[in-house]
């Protein structure tokens, strides 16, 4: 049913007269906290309509070909565009088992954006910090930097070595050692 003819529906539905009983009134319409006012649909598309927008815009920067598609190489960088936060893991399971074959269009797009049970949380702040501490024996909150290196390049989903120097950049290395704390504060805010 489209939102104008529901909308139309409450309208009427809360104007439209109901004959009484002899002993009490029959109320016109439902009560009101079991209808949603019509201003809630305005609202719900003032605060959808950017979303779609946002993303139709990102999908058009990862449509080098303008036909309306991307391929499915890019589906990964496209959701993290759009402020997702899928593994690597998860962005091959879309590929090999809910993508289309070939190459990916907007709704398809927005189905893969929207399923239901969406992408897995980044976590906490302190479940990372905790498994920094695995490496910080001296429990100074401090990592040195080829550990870290070590780490992000062979641990869980793995960084490549010029992705490790990147995040570095943003660092404050001291001497060989990078406050674990701050790092993980660091990439969570991006």
């Amino acid at each position: 049913m489209s939102k104008k003819v529901l909308e139309n529906n409450l309208l009427t539905s809360r104007s439209s007269t109901s004959p009484t009983s002899a002993f009490h009134p029959v109320p016109s319409s439902p009560p009101s906290h079991q209808l949603a006012p019509p201003s809630f649909f305005f609202l719900l598309e003032y605060y959808t309509l950017p979303a779609t927008t946002n993303y139709k815009e990102a999908f058009a920067l990862f449509d080098k070909r303008g036909n309306g598609r991307i391929p499915l190489s890019s589906l990964g960088d496209l959701l993290r565009a759009c402020g997702q936060n899928p593994t690597n893991a998860e962005v091959d399971d879309l590929i090999h088992g809910s993508a289309p074959k070939g190459d990916l269009d907007f709704e398809s797009f927005l189905k893969i954006l929207n399923r239901p049970n969406g992408f897995r949380d980044p976590g906490e702040p302190d479940e990372f910090v905790r498994g920094f501490q695995v490496f910080d024996k001296d429990c100074t909150g401090y990592i040195g930097v080829g550990e870290l290196r070590y780490v992000l390049t062979s641990l869980g989903e793995k960084l490549t070595n010029e992705e490790v120097d990147e995040l570095l950049k943003g660092m404050n290395v001291h001497g060989d050692q990078v406050n674990y704390t701050d790092f993980v504060k660091m990439i969570l805010a991006n």
